[in-house]
């Protein structure tokens, strides 16, 4: 017999993945945050019914056990390693454009610090609304637009400033 509770938190295991990977830049400790979240969430007493607060509520509680971490550890900031994932897959000829963005685009948001890359992962990537997030962070709406703002100025300067380059189409075709 399945359970439902599992089952609705299952839905959203790939998007806590991806926002605990944008706090910890490492795909074991962001399996570990989730493993955590979900422990808490399925021996929770309490759990909000309204899919929204759900939602916002396994976020924090995937956001706070990662802060609770940091604090045991005595982390106040970490250099950003590149992971495997974020290196090109061997085939460096490859002509598709999406995938040069991809990479140029991972390469920036692994340069920004874990603030913006916080705040980036839970407006653009995890798509909650600047009230969500506002509740979320437990910051006022306004504060939450304005790192927005600021986090996607740094993304650009990031991007800008990027060894990554397509290949002119000339040398694509020759490649080919």
């Amino acid at each position: 017999m399945r359970d439902p509770r599992r089952d609705r938190l299952e839905g959203y295991l790939s998007r806590l993945f991806g926002y605990g990977l944008s706090l910890t830049n490492d795909r074991d400790q962001a399996g570990d945050l989730v493993q955590e979240c979900a422990l808490k969430a399925l021996s929770a007493v309490r759990v909000p019914t309204d899919e929204a607060a759900y939602r916002a509520w396994l976020f924090r509680i995937l956001r706070n056990a990662f802060l609770d971490r940091r604090r045991r550890k005595g982390q106040q900031g970490q250099a950003v390693e590149l992971t495997d994932e974020m290196a090109l897959d061997g085939n460096i000829w490859c002509s598709d454009d999406r995938l040069i963005s991809a990479i140029t685009v991972r390469l920036g948001l692994a340069k920004l610090s874990r603030a913006h890359r916080e705040i980036l992962a839970v407006i653009d990537v995890v798509g909650f609304s600047y009230a969500e997030a506002a509740a979320l962070l437990s910051v006022p709406v306004g504060t939450v637009m304005s790192r927005v703002s600021r986090a996607r100025q740094a993304l650009l300067v990031c991007i800008g400033e990027s060894k990554v380059r397509p290949f002119p189409v000339e040398a694509r075709r020759a490649a080919e």
